[in-house]
């Protein structure tokens, strides 16, 4: 099976630094280096394309650009990259948000993914006008995600939930495909939703063996369903390993202690299981960072969210792809500092390493009979 590789779109903006934010996180004043212009975030997502990136991940929060309309316009100056657009169910209503993808899809030739993002913060939630607690939030999700299902494949809907009603909602157009969900979480609540609805179940970068627990856990959730399994990750990819870890190095001098202290404390306060998890890779400390080879976890000292790095040379970021995949990985979401530089480094440096191995194909090149 061909491995699939997106990339990611910093619509908070974009630095030689990291740029925080998520999770009760600040994202601190380097993106604004490189303002998240239509832009700047064009020029990314057309390099995305060429190198052979089959999407690009954008996130969603009160720290960023909105997801949708962003992607829309990028629609626009792109004509192969698929959009991954996260979005939170409790800020529409679900046949508005699957009259939107039918649109989009419809509008960009099926170029639509989408990230279902439950809210890990209440604080965040209650700036939107939302006040469901965090189980509550994935129960809603739940119903949302059935009354999605239903009205993209033509029925007209009737239903009556904890958290959603509607009557006699209906489609007039369809979306074609439906987009595929993405859907992530650590909790028994996330596995329970996920495990039902997600055609790709998303993991930060743990080490493989903790990502192999995990989608063992899905795979036993979900009782003859069969979602792909991606995983989030950024990169710091150079010719040779001395290189890439100097660079590490540079980004870890770079975190003042009073930021790595502060974000912690932030970090701290998350209801996220998945941002508990990130943390205790760590444990705030930066002696320790290396929490499995070629695995560094200095980015999450100052960033919410996913909080690991690949590291090393181009073949050492290569072999450590396919460990991830033998523990089940079919998808890669990546990302660098800078996004443009570093979608070079793996464009040009590693996918063609696992093109050579069989593993990956440009989407742009037709498969050999």
């Amino acid at each position: 099976m061909s491995l699939t590789f997106h990339w990611f779109l910093p619509t908070t903006g974009d630095s030689r630094h990291v740029v925080g934010g998520g999770h009760g996180s600040t994202p601190g004043t380097a993106g604004a280096d490189r303002p998240p212009s239509v832009e700047y975030l064009g020029q990314i997502a057309r390099t995305a394309e060429q190198l052979g990136f089959t999407g690009a991940l954008t996130p969603t929060g009160v720290w960023c650009e909105d997801a949708w309309l962003t992607t829309a316009m990028l629609t626009q100056v792109t004509e192969r990259l698929k959009f991954l657009v996260a979005f939170r169910p409790g800020q529409l209503s679900p046949t508005l948000a699957a009259q939107m993808a039918a649109s989009y899809q419809r509008q960009s030739h099926g170029r639509l993914l989408l990230n279902v993002v439950t809210g890990g913060e209440s604080a965040e939630q209650r700036a939107y006008g939302d006040f469901l607690d965090k189980e509550g939030r994935y129960a809603r999700a739940d119903e949302f995600l059935g009354i999605v299902r239903r009205l993209w494949a033509g029925e007209t809907v009737d239903h009556e939930g904890a958290h959603l009603r509607v009557e006699q909602a209906r489609l007039a157009r369809l979306p074609d495909p439906a987009p595929e969900i993405y859907f992530g979480g650590s909790s028994a609540a996330a596995g329970a939703v996920a495990a039902r609805h997600a055609d790709v179940y998303l993991t930060w970068g743990e080490p493989p063996a903790q990502v192999r627990e995990k989608i063992d856990w899905i795979r036993g959730l979900a009782r003859g369903r069969t979602p792909r399994f991606g995983i989030r990750l950024h990169v710091i990819a150079r010719d040779t390993s001395a290189q890439a870890w100097a660079e590490a190095e540079r980004l870890l001098v770079g975190m003042s202690p009073e930021r790595i202290r502060s974000t912690q404390l932030a970090l701290a306060r998350s209801e996220s299981d998945g941002q508990r998890r990130m943390r205790e890779l760590h444990g705030g400390a930066t002696d320790r960072l290396e929490v499995h080879p070629g695995l560094w976890a200095g980015i999450g000292l100052v960033r919410g969210g996913a909080g690991t790095a690949l590291v090393g040379s181009h073949r050492e970021v290569a072999d450590l792809i396919v460990e991830y995949h033998r523990a089940g990985v079919q998808e890669f979401i990546l990302s660098g500092i800078p996004h443009l530089e570093e979608a070079y480094q793996v464009g040009e440096g590693v996918l063609p390493l696992l093109a050579a191995q069989g593993l990956w194909r440009h989407p742009a090149v037709p498969a050999r009979r």
